[in-house]
């Protein structure tokens, strides 16, 4: 046989050579879903198709449209109930998300050049009010640590800290002098599930004199305790000096 009578090299037919992969994002059907639901395609109270049904029409895997869902489940604008299927909901729950903010981002984003001062750090027996605040035992010894934050030289947040070497051993090898217990935590330890408690306070003296306020003036404090599973992290105060306003989006 001469060589021009060989039979040129089969080229696949990448049209039939198997399926391709959907480009469909989990983004893309989150949209998707919260578009139906905001111009009552579904309505509230609808039962939605099933993942199964949902990932053959977008043509993508089924895990694909379980990310899509929790996303919007987690606005509290659906219902998801096993072996019950997936709702609409009939009175949207908005659920709020604990951010916690490194305190030097928030000073320089207005502007303003950030300063820290550590005040104390000792390692002691937590007091019962701590305690029970935290739900420790009796003899648990806690980091206790004092700063104060500063906004162009001017006192922005009294913080008192009280820190759970148990949960968070390496913490006793942090030096406070350097880099605040706020933007080390937030940087280096994850949490499970916090708490967030806002209120007008009278400034005690300690708090006073760091704030340079007058004791007993009207303040803005942030008491803040994190968990990771159930074992306490933090429990923290920020006190702002008076004439402090907070101001979120929602």
């Amino acid at each position: 046989m001469r060589s021009d009578d060989v039979p040129p090299p089969s080229v696949p037919d990448l049209a039939q050579s198997g399926p391709r992969r959907s480009t469909t994002t989990w983004q893309v059907i989150r949209d998707d879903v919260l578009a139906r639901i905001r111009s009552r395609a579904w309505p509230p109270g609808e039962l939605i198709p099933h993942e199964a049904e949902l990932a053959a029409e977008y043509g993508c895997a089924r895990s694909t449209v379980n990310r899509a869902l929790r996303e919007v489940a987690a606005t509290g604008l659906i219902d998801r109930r096993r072996k019950a299927g997936t709702r609409v909901a009939l009175n949207p729950l908005r659920r709020a998300t604990l951010h916690i903010p490194v305190i030097r981002q928030e000073v320089e984003t207005r502007g303003a050049r950030y300063d820290y001062a550590l005040i104390s750090r000792e390692h002691v027996s937590a007091p019962l009010a701590i305690r029970s605040r935290m739900g420790l035992p009796p003899q648990t010894r806690l980091l206790h640590v004092r700063a104060l934050h500063l906004a162009d030289g001017i006192a922005h947040a009294y913080e008192d800290r009280w820190i759970n070497p148990q949960a968070v051993p390496e913490i006793m090898e942090v030096d406070f002098a350097r880099i605040s217990a706020n933007a080390w935590l937030v940087q280096n330890v994850p949490y499970t599930r916090g708490e967030l408690t806002l209120s007008a306070a009278a400034a005690d003296a300690d708090c006073a004199a760091c704030l340079l306020c007058a004791p007993g003036a009207a303040i803005f404090t942030m008491e803040r305790i994190t968990w990771i599973g159930d074992q306490p992290v933090t429990l923290v105060t920020q006190s702002h000096p008076p004439g402090y306003a907070i101001s979120t989006a929602i």
